[in-house]
């Protein structure tokens, strides 16, 4: 696409009063972006509320100040380590648009795109069809993390693409997952939707994340260049992580949560939804259990989704199946090992198999615990959290 209409593009993006609805009914009225600028009041208010119109004929006060920064952005100019990365912007008039989105209720007419992967229908680009999104707490237990990190990386190791939205916990644990699942020279791995503009990184803890996600898949926003992290944008920008996806599976959620809009929206686009079941004692199971009683699908293992979404895939491929490497670095503090035994009452070689703990060490830890009475000790060798400990 040639800058000029390019331009025009943006400026639409940027009219105060117009949002995408308003946006496309002007589109498909009178086609590209500069007839619509063409056109006259009179015939855009035949489309539009007539204070909508008249702010269309008004260049946008941010325009020319966004129009320079997407310039320099797309050159590249700048830029620290992510300078080589390829940087893009695609319209709803665009081959290069997902097509899936297209069909959601709610298309933003502008993304702009960072990094090595593509959407498309060749082998190798991103596709809604061998996608996957994985949603969940930004608070997520030690287990809830490892779930989300081990069913990524089984969908990456099957060739699917893993879609999150790169925030802490259950996202995160997710893209590096699917990073850590891939083969070296795979692209569209992972997708990151971001509730920013992508010359930000939010968090910032996750920079590196970043750009490993931009080397092996794709970073995407449909907010302007240097659009901070506002609240309002993150449940919106949900749309986008489920319309990318065949399916989406939320892993841990509280009650009120972002990734049970995430789980609606999935929905009402006629998605799959998948939840990872846990304690009926876990705050953060219980989002998932509302979505079962609800219809979703309760899964257990990366199987079960693929079988439901009639993946073929290869058994002994599947990580979450995979020897664990230990992960005692990981459960060295007591609530990081309370975290570890969860809820329910648990054996200590399942414990010792879920931590990496060597036993010596586990039984002496435990003890602690239950010294400090956060730990009781059941009939049967078994260990269970006490209380709301």
């Amino acid at each position: 696409m040639v800058m000029v209409d390019l331009a025009d593009w943006l400026r639409l993006s940027l009219v105060p009063g117009v949002g995408s609805d308003a946006a496309r009914r002007l589109l498909a009225a009178f086609g590209l972006p500069k007839a619509i600028f063409a056109a006259t009041e009179g015939a855009l208010k035949q489309v539009v509320t007539p204070n909508q119109a008249m702010a269309v004929l008004q260049v946008p006060p941010k325009f020319e100040r966004q129009w320079a920064l997407t310039q320099t952005w797309l050159a590249g100019s700048g830029a620290a380590d992510d300078a080589d990365m390829p940087r893009r912007l695609v319209t709803l008039g665009d081959p290069g648009y997902p097509a899936t989105l297209l069909a959601i209720e709610d298309p933003p007419i502008l993304l702009y795109l960072l990094g090595r992967g593509e959407f498309g229908k060749d082998l190798g680009q991103i596709q809604a069809s061998r996608s996957v999104a994985i949603v969940g707490s930004r608070n997520p237990t030690h287990q809830g993390t490892e779930n989300a990190h081990q069913f990524a990386k089984a969908f990456s190791a099957q060739g699917l693409t893993v879609v999150s939205g790169m925030a802490l916990g259950v996202d995160g644990a997710a893209h590096q997952g699917a990073l850590e699942g891939c083969l070296p020279s795979s692209l569209a791995t992972t997708v990151a939707v971001v509730g920013t503009g992508l010359d930000r990184v939010y968090p910032r803890q996750h920079h590196d994340l970043a750009h490993h996600i931009a080397a092996h898949g794709l970073l995407v926003s449909e907010y302007p260049l240097g659009t901070p992290p506002l609240s309002q944008n993150f449940p919106r920008r949900n749309r986008l992580i489920s319309g990318l996806s065949c399916g989406t599976l939320v892993v841990e959620a509280a009650l009120q949560s972002g990734s049970l809009i995430t789980a609606r929206m999935a929905l009402e686009q006629g998605r799959d939804v998948f939840a990872i079941p846990g304690s009926i004692h876990s705050v953060q199971s219980r989002g998932c259990h509302a979505l079962i009683k609800q219809g979703a699908k309760l899964v257990e293992s990366a199987e079960d989704v693929l079988e439901e979404l009639n993946f073929d895939f290869t058994p002994e491929n599947i990580a979450n199946n995979a020897s664990r490497e230990s992960q005692s670095g990981l459960f060295d503090t007591p609530s990081a090992l309370l975290d570890a035994l969860g809820h329910d009452p648990v054996a200590l070689d399942a414990l010792q198999a879920r931590t990496g703990i060597d036993t010596a060490t586990l039984q002496a830890q435990l003890l602690m615990l239950e010294l400090d009475g956060r730990v009781a000790r059941l009939p049967g060798g078994l260990f269970q959290r006490v209380g709301s400990a």
